[in-house]
């Protein structure tokens, strides 16, 4: 059984707890298990419809697996009441209901930024949660903030009366995509509540990290698109070090990764370390074998052998056959979640990470 941490110790015991943010389809275990080799405090999972992972065993494991090494953790559920966030809070050390999602699929279910426009049901869950799990658990809620500033003071010192354990602010409003974020605001926030506050935004390297801290007081940073661009961030390489990138191909052979899943990260850690003629050759490989191929002969990395694998292997622990496949997983993700072109994840960062 894995061993739980308490989240709450992150605060007391690091000066800055440094966080791999939750990311739809790319924060998931073996980039979890890469960004915690490189100074990562605290990772998320990615977002998961809480009503799906509740009702489909498909959901579940596809959604979540994590093992005795990923830790803490916290999975961030998207639910639009508080049945949903109550019952799928297990497995981790702590669950994050997201508020802050401005995707247009997101705010028609009812999840994310919409949210923002239902204090009492994100109160009403945080309250329910809290009740039903004890601490150490770990409960906090992402957001973004409201125009209105003052509604979204107002909104995390009634979370705080709630019992969160963090608040994460993305310090834009759920219209904003790249534009600046506000400081002024993550100030104002921190001043008025007693919980630790996690800033995102704009964190692309360890100096940024530094700098937010020092000009918010915030107790922790969020990044996101930063570290798929550059796992390593938090150590303070400004740009993917090479032995990050075979330790990638090392998790992902293992595991026996997708290739899509694969390549997109390698695509993002290599934006910065490869050439742009070579760049443009990489980003439309379309197997493995041809990706590892280029690897090894731009960077002379090793790659395992793929017939002998176990000193590589991941334990995976959570597997979950109580509950029976239905219709219900497929039809509800295809409502959801649209499949996305490649191009567009690379070309509108800002609007599916949020950063």
């Amino acid at each position: 059984m894995k061993n739980h941490c308490d989240i709450n110790d992150l605060f007391t015991n690091e000066t800055l707890v440094k966080v791999a943010a939750p990311m739809v389809r790319y924060s998931k275990l073996q980039f979890r298990t890469l960004v915690r080799k490189y100074g990562c405090d605290l990772c998320f999972s990615p977002m998961i419809i809480a009503d799906s992972f509740i009702k489909s065993l498909k959901a579940r494991e596809s959604d979540f697996s994590t093992s005795n090494e990923d830790t803490p953790l916290s999975v961030q559920f998207a639910a639009n009441n508080n049945e949903d966030f109550v019952t799928a809070a297990k497995y981790c050390d702590g669950v994050d209901l997201n508020c802050g999602c401005p995707q247009r699929w997101a705010m028609k279910e009812g999840y994310g930024a919409d949210l923002l426009k239902k204090p009492q049901i994100i109160k009403d869950s945080v309250l329910q949660l809290r009740n039903s799990i004890p601490k150490p658990f770990a409960v906090s809620v992402k957001i973004r903030i409201n125009p209105d500033i003052r509604l979204t003071v107002e909104l995390c010192k009634s979370l705080e009366a709630a019992g969160i354990t963090f608040i994460t602010v993305h310090s834009r409003t759920p219209s904003q995509r790249c534009e600046p974020i506000n400081l002024n605001a993550l100030q104002d926030i921190k001043q008025s509540i007693k919980i630790p506050l996690i800033a995102n935004g704009d964190i692309r390297s360890l100096d940024d990290a530094l700098l937010m801290q020092e000009l918010t007081g915030c107790n922790g940073v969020m990044a996101a698109r930063g570290l798929l661009q550059n796992p390593a961030l938090f150590s303070g390489y400004d740009k993917t070090p090479v032995a990050c990138v075979e330790a990638w191909v090392k998790l992902a052979i293992e595991s026996e990764m997708p290739f899509q899943c694969f390549h997109h990260h390698l695509v993002f850690m290599l934006e910065k370390i490869l050439p742009k003629p070579e760049r443009r050759i990489f980003n439309v490989l379309s197997s493995t074998p041809d990706v590892l191929d280029s690897l090894v002969n731009y960077f002379s990395i090793e790659v395992p052998v793929r017939n002998n694998l176990s000193r590589f292997r991941t334990d995976i622990i959570y597997k979950d056959e109580t509950i029976s496949e239905s219709s219900y997983f497929l039809d509800k993700i295809s409502k959801t979640t649209p499949q996305l072109p490649f191009e567009d994840y690379l070309s509108d960062s800002c609007y599916l990470f949020g950063e």
